[in-house]
């Protein structure tokens, strides 16, 4: 029979472990301290060690460290709370098996304690197979792309739906969603717009126990304040003007799995107090209806600004920001992760070609150093369509600069700021240069040959620097700078081109 030792200050975990593991034919030692547990492990090596993180005596990097010293094979499970989530993750760098969440459930328990006794010993110290998480790709010829991608950028994983990076951040980010995953903690996920949130979320469901109920995600900046009611928590027959039949709402839908909740933000003031109670109660009643509708579902949230800074604006209610607030997850910007961009961009690249049937094999060195300079505002979104839009325009085997947009492909000349290091979501994105007076600048400014020459490069010149400065005013959001401009995006597009060609003459 093999022996299990239970460490934990705890007696009535240790009494309830001993019993539980008894029943199923495991032979069980207590020692409720640290050093109880070393004095037991000089005379006797268990199979297995289950250690609480947190000790009166000793904490459990100093332990661990001890266990390892003596019994360097030996596997460890930590048991931790959800305020020790981020220390677990350090702790089983150091050579813990895995970690189960308190409070503990039988299944998981018996699945780890399996898990740690049958790996060979070798195995023992990686805690957990590392992938940073990505986004989604389609279903259709996954396999295929993944074969071909692992011939051009060996360090992405493809898994079912979702593209892998090979980053550090996102390699910490997905031990976060390792230790979540489990659990049903209400997530809260953070970042901009095309930096995978929803993917995020699935990765969340798809490791967790619900991974074979539904999965329902629901775009909130998409509901009008009307109709959000209805789609979020469904309707009676006749309970407004156009209900013809019942309907059934979103969290009715997700029932026993997961609801994923992008730009929470956006939900009106009244949804929210609704919202707080299926949060609060998990019980919900359609609009109309007289019945409460008992809920077993897994809430994950998004939202590409803090939720903190949308409760001090009167945005978001505080009591629901709590409620919600059990674990958060950032995700960076691709701008803060440039070992990712041309991983990501290879393999883009291959599920282009197979979705146009075409062969180009490669980006050409010019266009490598272009993206590796490019700041990603839009993301993986920006950098997927970016690069389906070069391999349709791409007749030979390499993307040139040529099938660039305008904006990437003159990124120096239109002086965006050059450094992808940029360290939050809401630094703008200038020169780190300190700006000179205006005066200065306008006698320190190089002589533009075409512009001295014709009235009409002249104009083009001065269209040019007005463009600049609004994109500069809004972070070079294309979008806002031709509202600012009293222009289409389409118009300001053609402009930047105008200016491009004209300087190539």
């Amino acid at each position: 029979m093999q022996t299990i030792l239970i460490i934990d200050d705890d007696r009535d975990i240790c009494l309830l472990l001993k019993r539980f593991l008894t029943r199923h034919n495991y032979d069980v030692a207590e020692a409720y301290s640290g050093k109880k547990a070393l004095e037991y492990l000089e005379e006797n090596e268990p199979a297995l060690v289950m250690c609480d993180f947190r000790l009166e005596d000793m904490d459990g990097n100093t332990l661990l460290a001890k266990i390892k010293e003596r019994y360097y094979h030996l596997p460890v499970i930590i048991m931790t709370g959800y305020s020790d989530i981020k220390i677990a993750v350090e702790v089983m760098k150091m050579g813990a098996f895995d970690y189960i969440t308190k409070p503990l459930f039988p299944d998981e328990i018996l699945v780890t304690i399996k898990k740690a006794l049958e790996a060979p010993a070798q195995e023992r110290e990686p805690v957990r197979q590392e992938r940073p998480a990505g986004i989604n790709v389609p279903k259709q010829g996954t396999a295929t792309v993944a074969s071909e991608t692992k011939e051009k950028a060996p360090n992405i994983t493809v898994s079912g739906e979702y593209i892998f990076g090979d980053s550090t951040v996102f390699k910490q980010l997905l031990q976060q969603i390792d230790l979540v995953a489990p659990t049903n903690y209400t997530v809260i996920i953070h970042g901009e717009s095309g930096s995978g949130k929803e993917a995020i979320a699935q990765e969340i469901h798809k490791r967790s126990k619900r991974k074979n109920k539904p999965f329902v995600a629901i775009d909130c900046g998409a509901l009008s304040k009307e109709l959000a009611g209805s789609e979020l928590f469904g309707h009676e027959k006749g309970s407004f003007t156009g209900a013809l039949n019942q309907k059934t709402g979103s969290f009715e839908m997700a029932n026993g799995g997961t609801i994923f909740l992008d730009e929470i933000a956006n939900l009106s003031y009244d949804i929210q107090v609704s919202l707080l109670r299926v949060v609060q109660e998990r019980k919900m009643r359609r609009v109309g209806g007289l019945k409460d509708i008992e809920l077993d579902v897994r809430i994950i949230i998004a939202s590409n600004e803090r939720l903190w800074d949308a409760v001090r604006k009167g945005k978001f209610r505080e009591d629901l920001y709590h409620r919600f607030n059990e674990f958060s997850i950032d995700i960076p910007p691709l701008r803060q992760r440039p070992d990712d961009v041309l991983l990501f961009a290879n393999f883009f690249l291959q599920q282009t070609n197979q979705e146009l049937g075409k062969n180009v094999k490669r980006l050409s060195p010019e266009v490598e150093n272009i993206f590796r300079n490019y700041v990603w505002y839009g993301n993986l979104r920006e950098l997927k369509n970016v690069i389906k839009r070069a391999t349709l325009l791409t007749d030979g085997e390499e993307i040139e600069p040529t099938a660039l947009p305008f904006e990437i492909s003159n990124f120096n000349k239109l002086q965006f700021d050059k450094g992808p290091q940029i360290e939050t979501v809401t630094s703008s994105y200038l020169p780190s240069t300190p700006a000179a007076p205006a005066a200065a600048m306008e006698e320190e400014e190089p002589q533009r040959s075409l512009s001295e020459t014709t009235l009409k490069g002249a104009s083009i010149d001065a269209e040019y620097e007005m463009i600049l400065k609004a994109l500069k005013k809004v972070n070079f959001n294309k979008s806002k700078a031709a509202k600012l401009l009293n222009i289409d995006r389409k118009t300001l597009y053609n402009k930047m081109k105008q200016y491009q060609e004209f300087n190539n003459q």
